[in-house]
């Protein structure tokens, strides 16, 4: 029953609250009232703040989250070795990805990847702003930039470049900038993470680097979207070349100001801070990490028979 208990309270974490957790287990409201309770009781410690509006996680909570996900995926991992044999792989896998390169690369590969184990099931939440892996749940989040939290795991999946580009049929309106500031001049598709914009706009290698503040009619907090609004010719963009290359390549977008490129960026895949990871995660993980070292290696080619 503890281990159960231990479950629901994970679930209720994930959910955001009592009701929703009920909701997703067929529990009644009363019912997930109890078994929380009598968690609580067990530890004797209080594991959830609780307000008519929200919950949040003590520091007690967040420590039982942490361990509890181990020792779940530990029990369920045993369980499907008895049952189904020690090579199969069962389970739920919970992804979070940005928005665009999780419905291009990430989807790609978790639709190759259920092939392959037809007992596996992933929930992805695809989101640019900022997500609480351990708080909300997740098993693999697939992140750019550097990470702040270092209690997170991390696999470096390669740098990658930032790129300034427009649609052909937005340059035929609008002369190419030829410097940094000449953005200035231009409708820029602005990107916001969270409660950040992203309109500053750093170009040029770090000795040299020159700062732009952009501005457009367009703001969204989904990179699909304003990769969207840039292909059909609203406006110039900054984005990663895992997003747009295939775009430049095709020729539906032009980069623009090459000469000043930043230094590339990293992308990352972050992990709860477990000791150990469910073999049905590790797999997943070790696919994705495939999936960007071919694009890389892709890449690398592309530019050597440039260079040529």
């Amino acid at each position: 029953m503890l281990l159960n208990n231990i479950a629901l309270f994970q679930k209720i974490v994930e959910k955001g609250s009592l009701s929703g957790a009920g909701r997703e287990l067929g529990l009644s409201p009363t019912t997930v009232s109890e078994r929380l309770a009598a968690l609580e009781a067990h530890y004797g410690v209080v594991l959830l703040n609780r307000t008519t509006r929200a919950i949040s996680l003590t520091e007690e909570g967040r420590t039982l989250v942490e361990g509890a996900r181990q020792v779940l995926d530990e029990m369920e991992d045993l369980e499907t070795r008895i049952h189904h044999g020690a090579q199969t792989l069962s389970g739920l896998i919970r992804v979070s990805a940005p928005s665009d390169l999780g419905r291009t690369i990430v989807a790609g590969e978790i639709n190759r990847f259920l092939a392959l184990h037809p007992s596996i099931s992933v929930e992805m939440l695809l989101s640019d702003g900022y997500i609480d892996i351990v708080g909300q749940g997740f098993d693999i989040a697939v992140r750019f930039g550097a990470v702040t939290d270092s209690s997170l795991r991390v696999r470096s999946m390669g740098q990658w470049r930032r790129l300034v580009c427009a649609a052909p049929s937005y340059l035929e309106k609008h002369p190419a900038p030829r410097t940094p500031a000449d953005l200035k001049h231009h409708n820029c598709l602005v990107m916001r993470f969270g409660v950040n914009l992203d309109n500053v706009w750093r170009l040029g290698p770090n000795a040299l680097q020159q700062i732009v503040t952009v501005r457009g009619d367009r703001v969204a907090n989904d990179s699909a979207l304003v990769r969207q609004w840039a292909l059909a010719g609203h406006g110039v963009m900054f984005r990663s070349e895992l997003d747009v290359g295939p775009d430049i390549k095709a020729g539906r977008l032009v980069e623009l100001l090459p000469e000043f490129a930043p230094p590339p960026t990293p992308i990352q895949m972050l992990f709860p801070p477990s000791r150990a990871q469910p073999r049905r995660v590790r797999a997943l993980a070790d696919q994705l990490a495939a999936a960007f070292q071919s694009a890389q290696n892709s890449r690398g080619t592309e530019h050597q028979h440039q260079a040529d």
